[in-house]
């Protein structure tokens, strides 16, 4: 099956590689990046994502997560294990913060919004790129245990141990709306976008379902609001 997939991926997707996701969201953080920023990564981590890269390129990148692998995060000048919602760091000090697939388990997103907007300095940036709850995939995580979530993603090769509870709290155009409003922050954008059904590759009916799926709801942005991605950028006012 891996090789009618792979003839799948070439046919219908030719322009989407491996994590085409994180190269998407790379490219959003790049184009706000500059050589003398620095920078946080909520969420860091293990540095599993080479796309979540950014040492070399800003003058310091700081990371925090609850997992221990953070200290030893490859991509970072300095981790530190520590709650989101707790962050270790000053005030006013980082130029743009960033997560990556991040919101969608948080259980307090006010607590972290509000420890994000602390860090920033006053005209920074908030990026994140999270699923869309709106989606079929969270629908039916909602509806699922744990431990269905860590099967399933074993099966598309991703560890146990990387699979965390989720709640989708921060997930949609009007939970982040009301999130930055509640919090203090400007919101500057908000993306919704389908690609190539990552989570149905696994077999060909439901890659060909996919496919219809992704077809139907980038046909028109009367469906914006149910496409998988939800990649939102959020400003810090300069007056705060």
């Amino acid at each position: 099956m891996s090789g009618l997939v792979g003839w799948m991926d070439k046919t219908l997707y030719p322009e989407f590689g491996k994590n085409w996701d994180d190269v998407l969201f790379r490219e959003r953080i790049m184009a706000r990046l500059t050589p003398d920023a620095e920078v946080l990564d909520v969420g860091a981590g293990a540095g599993i994502v080479e796309q979540m890269r950014f040492k070399g390129h800003v003058k310091r990148i700081c990371g925090v997560d609850l997992d221990p692998r953070v200290e030893e995060n490859p991509h970072l000048d300095e981790g530190r294990l520590a709650d989101a919602g707790s962050i270790p760091y000053g005030d006013d000090m980082f130029d743009l913060v960033f997560a990556d697939n991040v919101m969608e388990h948080l259980d307090d997103p006010v607590a972290v919004f509000n420890e994000i907007r602390r860090v920033l300095k006053p005209g920074g940036h908030l990026l994140f790129k999270t699923p869309n709850r709106n989606h079929y995939m969270p629908l039916i995580a909602r509806l699922t245990p744990h431990s269905f979530h860590q099967f399933y993603n074993k099966l598309r090769g991703r560890e146990a141990v990387d699979t965390f509870p989720t709640h989708y709290l921060a997930n949609s155009k009007s939970q982040v709306a009301q999130l930055a409003e509640t919090c203090g922050l400007k919101l500057v954008d908000v993306e919704r976008i389908e690609g190539r059904p990552e989570y149905l590759r696994i077999t060909f009916p439901t890659y060909l379902a996919g496919a219809a799926y992704e077809r139907v709801v980038n046909a028109t942005s009367a469906f914006a609001g149910i496409r998988i991605l939800l990649v939102a950028t959020l400003q810090k006012p300069m007056n705060n």
